[in-house]
């Protein structure tokens, strides 16, 4: 049985080979051999490249703030007393004029009625010098009396005159102390909890009350490198003086809160090395805390500048680059310098012209020399972008 099917095989190979017009066995072979591997040959992998969107986005330099209140008032007594009375709630907000501490008033009391009395004393003083000099004037006249004693009743009515005025300075200042009996908020803000209670005796302009913070507007506080600030005194901006600056908090995600830069110090930090600067923000709500620290957005200007998607950036040991494809299909990596995120791209400051093609999507295909087929896409703003 086997023999007989080897037979028609055997006339199969022989009109076969015959057909081939004589090419010899070897050829054939190679022939064979070539083709099963141009067969096998994978196509260049598909990427997705773009050019760099080139635009102009703002030059901006982030930093770590701190919120300060914009006031700070440390409220202590005006004179030496008894506290009778607390009117604050600790941590209540307040109003200019508000009474925050009343001290033991009678005291008080009774030296304005002595500075009272003292003062009639003085008038009468003064009307009975008054009398003295107008009947001593015509016995002068008439010699009846000495020039001298004219001379002592004038001395005894300006005498009068001056203890008048110091009777009613007196009573002013009598006034006054006791009005400072009432410690009232200096304006408007926050008070702390209260370092004395009703009944503790407390000491002229020494013993702490409590502390009043102002927090409508509110002051950020932050330091710049030497570099930064060289670098707006070259554009001009060396106070930085009404920058726009932008502030998020450390659980939110947008740059939302807008204010202005409105000061910088005179002098660098010897130890640090830094300059200090404040943004003063707008706090209607209260929200900004003071004490808390906040990322803080410095815009300087605006500059053009090339973008890509942030996922287009590849790390390596030398830093940074992006794959490149070129005219004939070749991955080349280049190396670049990023700047910040801006609409969700990331910013290109150097290592990239704006006609290169940038491969965007497929990046895992990708290898450095080999060869692709870059298919075209777009770069657009980022629909996840934080402002």
């Amino acid at each position: 049985m086997p023999t007989a099917n080897r037979k028609p095989l055997e006339g199969f190979w022989t009109e076969w080979l015959s057909r081939l017009g004589g090419v010899s066995v070897p050829v054939l072979a190679a022939s064979l051999l070539a083709g099963n591997v141009h067969a096998q040959t994978p196509p260049a992998p598909a990427v997705t490249v773009a050019t760099p969107l080139s635009r102009e986005v703002p030059d901006s330099m982030e930093h770590t703030a701190r919120i300060l209140p914009s006031a700070r008032v440390e409220i202590r007594p005006r004179v030496s007393g008894q506290v009778a009375q607390v009117h604050f709630t600790d941590g209540a907000l307040v109003r200019p004029g508000d009474l925050l501490f009343t001290i033991d008033q009678r005291p008080f009391r009774i030296a304005v009625e002595q500075a009272r009395a003292e003062l009639g004393r003085a008038e009468a003083r003064l009307t009975l010098a008054g009398q003295q000099l107008a009947r001593s004037a015509p016995l002068v006249r008439e010699r009846y009396a000495p020039e001298a004693e004219l001379d002592t009743r004038r001395s005894a009515r300006q005498e009068a005159e001056a203890g008048l005025a110091g009777a009613r300075a007196a009573l002013r200042q009598a006034e006054l102390s006791l009005e400072w009996t009432e410690i009232r908020a200096p304006r408007a803000g926050r008070v702390s909890d209260r370092r004395v209670d009703a009944g503790n005796l407390v000491r002229e302009g020494d013993t702490l009350l409590t502390t009043l913070l102002a927090l409508d507007p509110i002051y950020i506080s932050f330091d710049m490198s030497e570099a930064e600030q060289l670098r707006l005194a070259r554009r001009g901006q060396g106070r930085a003086g009404g920058l726009q600056a932008n502030l998020r908090l450390l659980d939110e995600n947008e740059f939302s809160r807008e204010g202005t830069v409105d000061f910088t110090d005179s002098a660098f930090d010897n130890r640090s090395g830094t300059i200090r600067a404040r943004a003063v923000f707008p706090n209607a709500d209260l929200f900004l805390t003071p004490g808390a620290f906040a990322r803080l957005r410095v815009t300087t200007g605006g500059s053009p500048a090339l973008l890509i998607p942030d996922a287009a950036v590849v790390a390596d040991q030398a830093g940074r680059v992006v794959l490149t494809v070129q005219a004939d299909g070749t991955v080349v990596p280049k190396p670049v310098r990023l700047g910040p995120l801006v609409d969700g791209l990331r910013v290109v400051q150097s290592g990239l012209a704006p006609d290169e093609r940038v491969i965007i999507a497929g990046l895992h295909r990708a290898r450095p020399g080999a060869r692709v087929t870059a298919e075209p896409g777009r770069i657009g703003p980022s629909p996840f972008a934080a402002r």
